[in-house]
Parts: C-alpha cells; sequence; structure tokens
C-alpha cells in the first residue's frame, strides 16, 4: 500500500490549485482511493482497497472554521485557487473564513465534496482530469 510520504512528496510539487488534476492522478496510481481533509489543521486521512487507512500529521496551527457558511464567497475562492492565484494555506484560510470545515475527495467517482460544521454539503466538484 501507498505512504503519507509518497502522497505528500506528490502533493510537495503542487504550488496552487491548478496543478490539483496531476496531484490527484499520481496519487490515485500509488491506490489512494479517497481522502478526507480537515480545514482546521490539514490533516487528513487517506484510504486506499481492503480497508486501508492511514492518516497525515496537522500541517499548521489550528484554525477557527466560521460556524456560519457563505457558500459564495467560498466558491469565489476556490475558483480563484483553481487559477493559481492562492497557495495551499492561503486557500485552507480562506475555508476557514467561509464555514468549509472538510473536503472528501473520492478517487473512483472523481467528486470533490465539502462540508461546513454541520456536515451539510456546500458543494460538489466534478475533480478535473489531466
Amino acid at each position: 500500500m501507498f505512504t503519507v510520504e509518497q502522497i505528500e512528496l506528490a502533493h510537495s510539487k503542487v504550488k496552487s490549485g491548478a496543478e490539483f488534476p496531476k496531484y490527484i492522478q499520481e496519487i490515485k496510481e500509488i491506490g489512494v482511493i479517497a481522502f478526507e481533509t480537515w480545514v482546521k489543521d490539514s490533516h487528513t486521512k487517506y484510504f486506499g482497497k481492503d480497508d486501508f487507512t492511514t492518516k497525515s500529521k496537522p500541517k499548521y496551527e489550528e484554525l477557527s472554521i466560521a460556524i456560519n457558511s457563505n457558500k459564495d464567497k467560498f466558491i469565489q475562492y476556490l475558483k480563484n485557487h483553481q487559477k493559481g492565484e492562492t497557495d495551499y494555506f492561503t486557500f485552507c484560510k480562506h475555508c476557514a473564513e467561509t464555514g468549509i470545515e472538510k473536503w472528501i475527495v473520492d478517487l473512483d467517482k472523481m467528486t470533490c465534496i465539502y462540508y461546513d460544521k454541520s456536515e451539510n454539503e456546500i458543494l460538489v466538484e466534478t475533480v478535473p482530469t489531466v
């Protein structure tokens, strides 16, 4: 199975949301089938075949997640990030500001679902391919 180190190496090549599709393809090739990232500190749980899981350590000091979500503002921040206008940490701060608690990426369905603190789906996106 894959390791967190392999995933982090792939992620280290990502400077903005513009490189996200290449990252997704690379981790899919090593066996990742889904992952759940928590905005508060960017720790991520990765899922593989046969119930395999592994988890990364927090990446930064905890952010405070807004209680109320702001979908429209979040979508604007997301579009900016996907165009390469912000780095990962800035994007995470924007998620926290707009009430996004976590996202779950399903590499079989190629979807990314963003959730608020009440586990409501705020946005479902199709993950772009390379």
